[in-house]
C-alpha cells in the first residue's frame, strides 16, 4: 500500500518534539512537505503558506495541523475543502462554532477530520475508565502544574485571545476526564487569574459536576517550578483511583494497575489516524473543547501581576 503523504502545517515545538518523528518511524506515512516561516527539515520542500504547499503538492493526501489553535481552523478549512484529510493538534479551536463548521465540511467532502487528545492515549486511561465504569463517583480532585517557561517558551501566542493560556494545558487532564467519565460533566464555578499584560490566564481553579452530583475540584497553574504535577485522584466512597503523570501510571489505593512504561502518544495517534484515513471515518470529540470554553464564559476573573518570561 501507497504510504499517506502529509504536509505539516507549523514547524514549532509540538511538530518537531512529537508529530515529526511520530511520522518519521511510521511505514504508513511520508513525510511530503512542511509550511513554516522559519524552521527547516532537510530533504522535506517547504513553503510559507498551506496554499502554496498544496497548490505545489497536490498529490498531498493529508495534513496535520500543528499552529497555534487560533490559525487551526482556517488551515483545516481550506485542506478539508481541498479534499485533504486533517490530523489536528489540540485545543482545536477557539470556538464550538468553528470546530462545528470543520466537522460539517469534512462529512460533506468525504474527508477524515481527527481531532486528537493525546494525553489520553495510555493503557492507565482505558482502565481508569473501566475502574469508573463499575463505581458510583462521589468526588474528584485534578491538580495540572506546569511551568509555562519550559513547555511555551517564548510563545507569545498561548497569551493572547483564544490561545487558551494554563487551559491550553488543563484541556489535556479534561479529555482524559471525558474519556474517564462519559457521562454529562458540567462547570460549576471557574475563577481565572489573568497576569496584567496578557489576555489568556496563567492559572486556573474549577469545580466540574458530574450528572450524579459528584464535585471535582480542579486547579491549574503554569507558574509552578520543579518536578511538574499530573495527577487525577477519583473517589468512590471505598475505593480510591489516583492517575498521574498524565496517565502513565495508575495507583488504586497504592497498588499500580498498569505498567508505567507505556506507548508513546504520538505514535498511537498516528496509527489510529492511518486507519480512519483508510475508512474515511473521522474522529472528533468536542466535549473537551466544550468544557474548557465553558471555563472562560463562566468564569470570573482577577488581574495579577505581569507575566515576565
Amino acid at each position: 500500500m501507497q504510504p499517506i503523504r502529509v504536509g505539516v502545517v507549523g514547524l514549532g515545538k509540538i511538530a518537531l518534539e512529537e508529530h515529526v518523528p511520530a511520522l518519521l518511524a511510521d511505514s504508513a506515512y511520508s513525510l511530503a512537505a512542511c509550511v513554516s516561516s522559519c524552521a527547516r527539515l532537510e530533504g522535506v520542500p517547504h513553503f510559507p503558506t498551506i496554499e502554496a504547499m498544496l497548490d505545489s503538492c497536490p498529490d498531498i493526501d493529508a495534513v496535520a495541523i500543528c499552529t497555534p489553535p487560533q490559525a487551526h481552523y482556517e488551515a483545516a478549512k481550506y485542506a478539508l475543502e481541498r479534499n485533504k484529510h486533517v490530523l489536528l493538534e489540540k485545543p482545536p479551536c477557539p470556538t464550538l462554532e468553528e470546530f462545528d463548521d470543520l466537522v460539517d465540511i469534512a462529512q460533506r467532502n468525504n474527508c477524515t477530520l481527527f481531532q486528537t487528545w493525546h494525553a489520553r492515549e495510555t493503557v492507565a486511561v482505558d482502565a481508569a475508565a473501566r475502574w469508573a465504569a463499575e463505581r458510583q463517583l462521589r468526588s474528584g480532585q485534578i491538580l495540572w502544574k506546569e511551568d509555562v517557561r519550559q513547555w511555551h517558551p517564548q510563545q507569545a501566542w498561548i497569551w493572547q485571545e483564544g490561545g487558551f493560556g494554563v487551559v491550553d494545558a488543563g484541556i489535556n487532564a479534561i479529555s482524559i476526564l471525558t474519556k474517564i467519565l462519559p457521562g454529562a460533566i458540567s462547570v460549576k464555578t471557574a475563577h481565572l487569574l489573568v497576569p496584567a499584560n496578557c489576555e489568556s490566564p496563567i492559572a486556573a481553579s474549577v469545580v466540574f459536576g458530574t450528572a450524579a452530583g459528584a464535585l471535582i475540584n480542579a486547579e491549574f497553574d503554569f507558574r509552578h517550578r520543579g518536578a511538574q504535577v499530573r495527577s487525577i485522584a477519583l473517589e468512590s466512597g471505598s475505593d480510591t483511583l489516583n492517575l498521574v503523570l498524565d496517565g502513565a501510571k495508575l495507583d488504586r489505593d497504592g497498588t499500580p494497575l498498569s505498567p508505567e512504561s507505556q506507548q508513546h502518544e504520538y505514535a498511537v495517534l498516528y496509527r489510529r489516524f492511518a486507519e480512519l484515513v483508510g475508512r474515511r471515518e473521522s474522529d472528533a470529540d468536542k466535549r473537551p473543547l466544550a468544557l474548557a470554553i465553558a471555563i472562560f464564559r463562566q468564569a470570573e476573573r482577577s488581574i495579577i501581576e505581569p507575566f515576565q518570561e
